[in-house]
């Protein structure tokens, strides 16, 4: 997937029309939506084309359950051209984004929801609001795994395959996750027959094989679970001090792991003559310091 060409301007204009819809008109499911069942789907692939000849692939992978849901709110109804349109800026070519959406497998109800790699602004808003907004939760973890096991086992990437570079994946969250990823799991929602149960550090060691994989905490207030994630990703495990600045967070630790800015502060810089507020560049800021310092960028 992955053709045709991005537009901020059609992107701008589908956040705004829908800025004052209630939550259940922009996020309609009730159920999973068929073409985001991830039981049998052998690849989701990003791929090189005449429009995105250097095409790079970035997952959002979604909390869906219980207050989490604000974070495809807000991405849906203003963020993500924010993002798209902050990539560009800082000279990040041919992005293709993915969407998933995940909650605990204990619950049994569609925990994995996968979108395609989409290149423009009508077809990533066709999938970021075809993830079904579950709420609820039904253990003190959530399936995080199953999604990490998906972009590792079930994506295919032309910058990694042509270019030995890697994709990015970014996942909200406020939980810690199962110590192992359950084989039974594996099999019912993704339709894999694994030997045994997976460790979540080998779960994690196989993801970071084709992308790199970050934790974004959206909600400062859970902030105690980041020593849990940064355990497994180092730096990578992001607190933010609000959940609107998911993507603007996302943009700039690709902007810096890419090369597209030099420094932290020159992202500060390019992101205030963006338009964001001083405040908003100093929490940015603030979020990526460890992650800008373990790359030498700070």
């Amino acid at each position: 997937m992955g053709f045709g060409s991005y537009s901020y301007e059609a992107h701008q204009a589908i956040a705004t029309k829908r800025a004052a819809l209630p939550a259940q008109e922009v996020f309609s499911q009730r159920a999973i939506h068929p073409l985001m069942d991830p039981k049998g789907v052998k690849f989701r692939e990003c791929r090189d084309s005449p429009d995105h000849p250097n095409s790079i692939g970035i997952v959002f992978a979604l909390d869906v359950s219980g207050s989490m849901g604000q974070i495809p709110e807000q991405i849906a109804r203003k963020e993500l051209p924010t993002f798209m349109k902050a990539l560009g800026n800082a000279g990040v070519a041919d992005p293709q984004v993915l969407f998933m959406a995940f909650q605990d497998c204990a619950g049994g109800r569609a925990p994995l929801q996968v979108g395609q790699f989409e290149s423009t602004a009508e077809l990533m808003d066709q999938w970021l609001t075809w993830c079904w907004l579950m709420g609820g939760g039904a253990s003190e973890f959530e399936s995080y795994d199953l999604a990490f096991y998906f972009a590792a086992h079930h994506t295919k990437m032309d910058c990694v395959e042509k270019r030995q570079k890697k994709g990015y994946l970014f996942m909200s969250g406020d939980e810690p996750c199962y110590p192992q990823l359950k084989a039974a799991w594996v099999e019912q929602f993704v339709g894999d027959k694994v030997p045994a149960d997976l460790p979540l550090a080998q779960v994690v060691a196989d993801v970071e094989k084709t992308f790199h994989a970050f934790y974004l905490i959206p909600d400062p207030g859970r902030a105690h679970v980041a020593p849990f994630w940064k355990n497994l990703l180092g730096e990578r495990a992001i607190v933010l001090a609000s959940p609107e600045d998911t993507c603007s967070v996302s943009a700039g630790a690709v902007a810096l792991s890419e090369g597209a800015v030099p420094t932290l502060a020159a992202l500060g810089e390019r992101l205030g003559s963006a338009g964001l507020s001083a405040d908003r560049v100093k929490r940015v800021v603030t979020a990526l310091t460890g992650y800008a310092t373990s790359i030498g960028k700070a």
